[in-house]
């Protein structure tokens, strides 16, 4: 093992640019493998964890007390398929008022129970302590962040009864309630309902969820049960906007194990088929068939090992910052998110150099069976009838001779040829993903903006340590219109709203003064335009099992509007529907606007505008939008960064191919020199070898890069693409995507090209 070893450091010390590039090929190649897989990783392991740590509800059932008995219910938590139940408790609803823990106002789901543990939907105190009395109230904390200990104390007017105290935070992953009260005290609020928690035995789709409550459920009597909740619903909610990322994601990963798998594949093939001379050395100064091929497999575990220790760690250092984009202004409950889970990091780093090994295995077999003599033989340069049909062809042609001799290389080694191609077709394909889904993106980040003019955001809402506005409501808006630049002005209201026949609230923006430039934000329908109309984005819909012309309910302080779905928007958050001004005048009547949205004309100076208004009221706050969003920002992100990545690789395996190639044909190189052969033409040529391989590449892969891009876009969850964004090729696009091919090639070559062009006459020669 010692004569093996010794052999192994002399080969990586000897091979030093050629160890060099299969180090880097798979540091590179084991970061974008951990990226891609931390990724999918985190969007659905933290939930699953919380959820199973808390005995999460898989369904939350409401019930009519008028048609049931609490014994009737009690008896469901026996009946077959029933893991565990909780319940019933009293369910009852209160109206909050604006500002009442910074919620915007709305009705408030409180719940009776005596403790928060129990053997479904244990109940986890963030701040303070649990209600042991009358009087007393918990609050689920549904924001980000940790609650604040001075919200503690809080009172909550209560109608025909005393005041409710908040006394504590805490959080339900089964969002159960909204507050949690002692049965004694939502006794005293007079619940109409009543609440039953489960588990079931079998509860992976909804299909076996409705068949599990319908077990339960049986005996009851007819229509008593009133409103359920899957714990999927809320899983679909909590993933909601990675899921928006996780099909690019998905085609990156692939995109980045299929050009991994390619480059390492033919850079440790490569390296040991050239290494094939050396073989015959070896078996003739002694060394058995296994121990050289023990040998190589020691040289190429070498740079593997280092190279997946080191992509690993980068991988690590860039999942924290991706995650955290990727998974912003989601409610995460107590599970951690953006954390890549270990076995990521074990894939990675036993996976990679078990992939490097595998690649190097197959002709290191092939050379045990060789003899010294065949061994030496094979390791010279290819035969020349592979490629020299070629060269004689394209010699007959008008074409420059160092072109023509260029075109023909590839053909000498058809296997190697083929898989630097894969890779070439792989890294345009990501190119033209990633330019696709830049410009669908950057679309929509400018969507109505086509006059060129700025947006200005004005808050009145009094938030923070700003005064609330002077001005009335309608004197606001009067002044915004009056102020020089102003173009038009449209109102926000915001209330948290009811859904009849549903436990989870909604929050609904109210707008006036809605017209046809703000047609863009709906794919499908129309804008609302009168009381009673509501668009909603997909994310919504989907988990509400609501579409165009459906009904709904909205409830607030007491008063209900029958609402019809007249749009479908392009993007909108899953708890988030929009209506009109007039809705909310019917159910808050003398409500203010909270934001005013102003587009200037263009032209306007916008900080100009800003502080007139700040000047006209202390209480109004101004920020000048600059048109980009989150999704945008982590779209582009992810793309630039993988595209960045993918490209390299696919770059070092040219620079691979190429490097070996100029080697084997050295020869023939000292003989072209020797004729007159000048290096720029050594250049020409070797350049044009690979060229020629970047063309065919880029016309394969800009299809595929297409047909990526309109999968993707098109499978989207939280946000629907029009067509308009969707069309985003044109031929100076595609111009580029098929100079990509060729840049790649290009970039890989350009460095062992200039190399061949210094050799000498007298060096190539010595080493014959």
């Amino acid at each position: 093992m010692s004569a093996v070893w010794r052999a192994s450091r002399a080969a990586v010390k000897r091979r030093r640019v050629q160890t060099f590039v299969i180090g880097l090929v798979v540091l590179c190649s084991t970061t974008t493998v951990l990226l891609a897989l931390g990724v999918l990783a985190a969007a659905s392991e933290p939930f699953d964890k919380a959820y199973a740590v808390q005995r999460g509800a898989h369904v939350v059932a409401s019930f009519d007390t008028a048609k049931v008995t609490e014994a009737q219910l009690a008896r469901t938590a026996g009946r077959p398929g029933v893991e565990a139940a909780a319940g019933p408790f009293g369910q009852a609803v209160v109206a909050t008022p604006k500002g009442w823990l910074g919620k915007p106002g709305g009705s408030l789901t409180v719940v009776g129970r005596a403790d928060p543990a129990g053997p479904v939907d244990r109940i986890e105190i963030l701040q303070g302590r649990w209600a042991t009395a009358p009087g007393e109230i918990v609050v689920n904390w549904a924001f980000d962040g940790s609650p604040y200990a001075k919200l503690l104390g809080t009172k909550l007017a209560v109608p025909d009864a005393p005041p409710l105290t908040v006394v504590g935070f805490a959080n339900s992953m089964s969002k159960s309630a909204g507050a949690w009260v002692t049965p004694d005290q939502v006794n005293a609020l007079r619940p109409a309902s009543a609440q039953m928690l489960y588990r079931f035995a079998d509860s992976s789709t909804e299909a076996q969820l409705r068949a599990g409550l319908a077990g339960a459920t049986a005996e009851l009597p007819g229509e008593s049960l009133t409103n359920t909740q899957s714990y999927l619903t809320i899983k679909q909610a909590f993933s909601a906007l990675a899921d928006a990322y996780l099909p690019f994601m998905s085609l990156f990963g692939v995109l980045g194990l299929l050009v991994s798998a390619l480059i390492v594949g033919n850079v440790v093939s490569g390296a040991v088929v050239s290494g094939y001379r050396h073989i015959g050395v070896l078996k003739a100064l002694g060394f058995t068939p296994n121990q050289v091929v023990a040998v190589y497999l020691t040289m190429m575990s070498v740079p593997a090992v280092v190279g997946g220790v080191l992509g690993t760690l980068l991988g690590r250092a860039l999942a924290g910052p991706i995650l955290k984009v990727s998974f912003s202004g989601i409610e995460t409950g107590r599970a951690s998110v953006g954390t890549v889970p270990w076995w990521v990091y074990a894939v990675c780093l036993v996976g990679m150099p078990a992939l490097v090994l595998l690649a190097a295995l197959v002709p290191a077999l092939r050379a045990h069976r060789l003899s010294a003599a065949q061994a030496i033989s094979a390791g010279g340069a290819p035969r020349p009838g592979r490629g020299l049909r070629v060269q004689r062809v394209l010699g007959f042609t008008e074409l420059p001779r160092p072109v023509s001799l260029g075109l023909g290389q590839p053909f000498a080694r058809p296997g190697r040829t083929l898989l630097t191609m894969a890779a070439i077709v792989l890294g345009v394909t990501t190119v033209t993903l990633s330019t696709g889904l830049t410009s669908t993106m950057l679309a929509m980040g400018s969507a109505g903006r086509g006059d060129g003019g700025a947006h200005v955001l004005v808050h009145a809402d009094g938030a923070g340590d700003r005064p609330p506005p002077l001005l009335g409501d309608a004197q606001i808006e009067e002044r915004l219109r009056s102020l020089p630049g102003a173009r038009h002005v449209r109102a926000r209201g915001l209330a948290e709203v009811g859904l009849v026949g549903q436990t989870q609230p909604a929050f609904a923006n109210f707008y006036r003064g809605n017209d046809s430039s703000y047609a863009y934000e709906i794919v499908e329908g129309r804008l609302p335009g009168a009381a009673g109309e509501i668009a909603a984005g997909p994310a919504f819909l989907a988990q509400r099992g609501l579409r165009i012309g459906d009904r709904v309910t909205l409830e607030l302080d007491g008063r209900q509007v029958p609402t019809t779905i007249v749009g479908r928007q392009t993007a909108g958050n899953a708890r988030s529907l929009d209506t009109t001004w007039e809705t909310l005048e019917q159910l808050a009547p003398g409500s203010r606007a909270i934001e005013y949205y102003v587009r200037l004309s263009p032209g306007a100076d916008a900080e100009a505008y800003a502080a007139a208004v700040e000047a006209t009221d202390p209480g109004l706050s101004v920020s000048v939008e600059d048109g980009g969003n989150a999704a945008t920002i982590t779209v582009v992100t992810f793309s630039t960064v993988f595209t960045v990545l993918l490209t390299l690789v696919a770059s070092l395996g040219v620079f691979n191919t190429v490097l070996l190639n100029t080697r084997e044909r050295r020869r023939d190189l000292g003989m072209l020199k020797s004729i007159g052969m000048t290096p720029r033409q050594v250049v020409v040529m070797t350049v044009t070898s690979v060229a020629g391989l970047g063309v065919v590449g880029g016309l394969l892969g800009i299809p595929l890069g297409m047909l990526a891009h309109r999968l993707v876009v098109d499978n989207v969850g939280v946000v629907e693409f029009p067509e308009s964004m969707k069309d985003v090729w044109h031929a100076p696009e595609l111009a580029a995507m098929l100079l990509a091919g060729v840049a790649i090639a290009v970039l890989g070559a350009l460095v062992p090209a200039r190399s061949a062009a210094r050799m000498t006459i007298a060096s190539v020669l010595h080493t014959e």
